[in-house]
């Protein structure tokens, strides 16, 4: 009989030590596809806020652009206790990741934010098809036409200023944050279309991409991190060749996002331009962080497309209480929907929260 007891506690205590420790209360573990993003910065100062004055535990882990190791988190978290998953995903654009995300979570219930899990309704799949998550970002699209509109204003209406070797064109540089982005991809469309159908509406030439050699027609973070390092490094090996001594000069620089549009800006300031008394290269980014809204008021960056740091963290942080407190990640965006919060028209398990256009005015 003792020896059966004995047999009975040493398996009880294997047992005890092959389950995970589960919290004793609501555990949120939030993943960030990087730490440095600028824009993403601002947001997880504001969500921390959000969260801390809700009362929600929550832990930030940071996956350094690398998505095994953002899915090894996962699992972990997991096995940890976690309750609910928020994910800013490393591999954007990718339903298959989203969905790899979704299996190894099960019952867990899972926020995605900021970063599409997918392309021409390959997300829509993915959500619909999931009984316990949710997309939380903004229309892709939205902002490259935003971006696009106004470019090509500020360019028709400031075309000589802008035309510095008057040959009745204007170059332009275009700076994409990260290949297979789907924001980077629509930004990098439409910021430069929709400028060129409002300059050629208006009768004038389309813009020209300043190096006739490169046919993608933009330069990429090859890091992935859309980091105003990469883009002053690129704009400083850019200038080297094409300036004003050459009479091929770059004319006009639209980026992906603000931290790269500053890189731009500082490799600018650095040859003489974009400061008091010189001329300025028009420099268009996204997102409108508070360096860039300096820049804008300095004179030396002309506009940005506010993506609202504070409206994707507030979101974010009533649905994560809503979920935690019972709710399908679908209702709990269905009582968001107002103003600054819309629903996808195809997809009752999305969100976006709205873009702006910021020029300083």
């Amino acid at each position: 009989m003792k020896k059966i007891l004995a047999l009975v506690l040493t398996l009880t205590m294997v047992f005890a030590l092959s389950v995970p420790a589960f919290a004793a209360e609501p555990q949120v573990e939030v993943f960030w596809y990087e730490e440095s993003d600028v824009y993403l910065s601002t947001v997880r100062a504001e969500l921390n806020n959000e969260l801390d004055a809700l009362g929600v535990k929550y832990n930030n882990q940071f996956a350094g652009t690398d998505q095994a190791k953002q899915l090894d988190q996962i699992r972990t978290a997991i096995y940890g206790g976690a309750n609910l998953l928020v994910v800013n995903v490393v591999t954007s654009g990718d339903p298959d990741t989203a969905q790899a995300i979704l299996d190894e979570a099960g019952d867990i219930p899972v926020i995605f934010f900021n970063r599409a899990i997918g392309t021409d309704g390959t997300d829509n799949e993915v959500l619909d098809a999931a009984e316990a998550a949710c997309f939380i970002g903004t229309d892709a699209p939205e902002a490259g036409h935003m971006q696009g509109k106004m470019v090509g204003d500020y360019v028709l209406a400031n075309y000589e200023d802008i035309d510095l070797n008057g040959d009745g064109e204007i170059s332009y540089a275009m700076f994409k944050g990260q290949e297979g982005n789907v924001e980077a991809i629509y930004r990098t469309q439409f910021g430069q279309e929709d400028a060129d159908a409002i300059l050629t509406e208006a009768g004038k030439p389309a813009l020209v991409y300043f190096d006739a050699e490169n046919t993608d027609k933009y330069q990429v973070d090859l890091d992935g991190a859309w980091s105003a390092k990469a883009a002053t490094e690129y704009m400083d090996t850019n200038l080297v060749t094409y300036n004003e001594a050459n009479g091929n000069m770059i004319e006009l620089v639209i980026c992906n996002n603000d931290g790269m549009a500053e890189g731009v800006v500082a490799s600018l300031q650095k040859a003489g331009y974009n400061i008091d008394d010189g001329h300025v290269v028009p420099v268009f980014g996204v997102d409108a962080t508070d360096n860039a809204k300096a820049l804008i008021a300095d004179g030396a960056m002309t506009g940005t497309v506010k993506q609202d740091n504070v409206g994707m963290a507030q979101a974010i942080a009533l649905t994560v209480q809503a979920v935690l407190d019972g709710a399908a990640p679908v209702d709990a965006l269905a009582a968001l929907n107002d103003e600054r919060f819309t629903i996808a028209p195809d997809c009752a398990g999305k969100l976006f929260v709205a873009y702006a256009p910021y020029t300083g005015e």
